[in-house]
């Protein structure tokens, strides 16, 4: 059950209750340097969104902030859906994979 201590998902805005899918994204990917860098809790289904959109060299180099990544058309227009989706919703991400 979701309350006022969950900790809040920085790309999509959502409570991240205990039970939704969950992992933590380094704002730098490791292989750029990021290990032991700054992490952030995202609900998986954003997390999975980030590297379907983005390369990790473009993380790396553009987008190390959640502010940066909301900026992102596809991942701005990914938040406007998902925002409107329950705290624990999880489906596989649709479209594409970008390539590595």
């Amino acid at each position: 059950m979701s309350d006022d201590t969950d900790p809040i998902c920085p790309l999509c805005g959502r409570p991240i209750p205990p039970d939704a899918r969950q992992s933590l994204h380094h704002l730098v990917p490791k292989l750029k340097g990021g290990k032991g860098g700054p992490v952030v809790r995202l609900h998986q289904i954003c997390h999975n969104e980030i590297h379907a959109t983005l390369t990790e060299a473009e993380l790396a180099r553009d987008y190390d902030t959640p502010e940066k990544l909301r900026g992102h058309p596809r991942l701005a227009k990914f938040v406007r859906w998902v925002a409107k989706r329950p705290p624990t919703f999880h489906s596989k991400t649709p479209g594409n994979r970008r390539k590595r």
